[in-house]
């Protein structure tokens, strides 16, 4: 099984090693010491406590859509050119980068600080693994 240490698990949360200790002392995420006395966490209750912690915002109503991945968050940046344009949306701790056309972003409005809603549908997803 993969362990880590509080400061790698709380990289990979986000937040600070103090954060993951009060999760350790709180009972909401199991620990154990290695060989050299440190705390480590397991990586699959690590991925647990992410997953019960991961609360973007509520989508509210979109309408019939056949994508179940989708994210409600503000928009951060914009970069347009007359044909396309780069749109980041940040939803809780995840940021989104979509290429949409320049016509849509002006059509919808789309300006930083705007809320707007990410849907996600993809046949492929890459995973790798940290070297």
């Amino acid at each position: 099984m993969t362990q880590m240490r509080v400061s790698e698990a709380a990289s990979l949360l986000g937040v600070s090693p103090d954060t993951v200790r009060r999760a350790i002392d709180a009972g909401r995420l199991a620990s154990t010491r290695d060989a050299a006395g440190r705390t480590v966490v397991e990586g699959a209750d690590l991925a647990a406590l992410a997953q019960q912690q991961a609360h973007p915002a509520d989508v509210g109503a979109v309408g019939a859509s056949s994508a179940r991945n989708q994210l409600r968050g503000i928009v951060t940046r914009i970069v347009s050119d007359p044909v396309m344009s780069q749109v980041d949306i940040q939803a809780g701790p995840f940021r989104l980068v979509s290429l949409l056309s320049t016509e849509a972003v002006e059509e919808m409005g789309l300006e930083v600080g705007s809320v707007a809603i990410a849907t996600v549908k993809a046949t492929n997803v890459g995973v790798g693994v940290p070297a």
